[in-house]
């Protein structure tokens, strides 16, 4: 996908599911994404959803606010300490670094990054036939959609174990 880029939110646990996902030009920054990401469904709003963990990029003031007075969930990313930390950056800090904190962000590592380059694999579209904006963004959002109702159809069936996926589209 040379010049562009996946943002994708998803579940973590046991299966990781894609929930939303955009593809914007490569120069956009993953921190621009968050808001359009996590508020075009009511998933974030569901009381057991707790946090959402997010890379270094996504360390900003006004995300950490969006996230807990309109989404109601705690934003869990790398925060770092400076010499003239304000107070509740330090409280960031130091949830980040606690174990809950840790334990928390781990499951990014297995989930949001990893699925990416599944779906990119699967459905062969780290490098794409296709040209412009209009269609690298159909190719791979269909791409996305199409894990989600295979996923789907996996659960049904109850085969909830993402790689077979590859198989039931002869891919692997």
């Amino acid at each position: 996908m040379f010049g562009y880029k996946l943002h994708l939110t998803c579940t973590t646990g046991d299966l990781v599911v894609p929930l939303t996902a955009d593809v914007t030009t490569a120069n956009v920054p993953d921190n621009k994404m968050y808001v359009p990401l996590t508020s075009s469904t009511w998933i974030f709003y569901l009381q057991y959803v707790l946090y959402m963990i997010a890379d270094p990029g996504y360390d900003a003031k006004k995300l950490y606010e969006y996230s807990k007075k309109v989404l109601g969930i705690d934003l869990v990313c790398p925060v770092e300490r400076y010499k003239s930390t304000s107070k509740k950056r330090l409280d960031l800090v130091c949830f980040y670094q606690s174990a809950l904190g840790q334990a928390i962000y781990s499951r990014r590592r297995i989930s949001v990054e990893p699925l990416i380059e599944h779906i990119k694999s699967v459905f062969r579209i780290d490098s794409l036939p296709a040209r412009g904006f209009q269609s690298v963004s159909a190719i791979v959002l269909l791409s996305v959609l199409l894990y989600q109702l295979m996923i789907y159809y996996n659960c049904k069936l109850e085969k909830i174990n993402p790689k077979s996926i590859k198989y039931m589209l002869g891919t692997g």
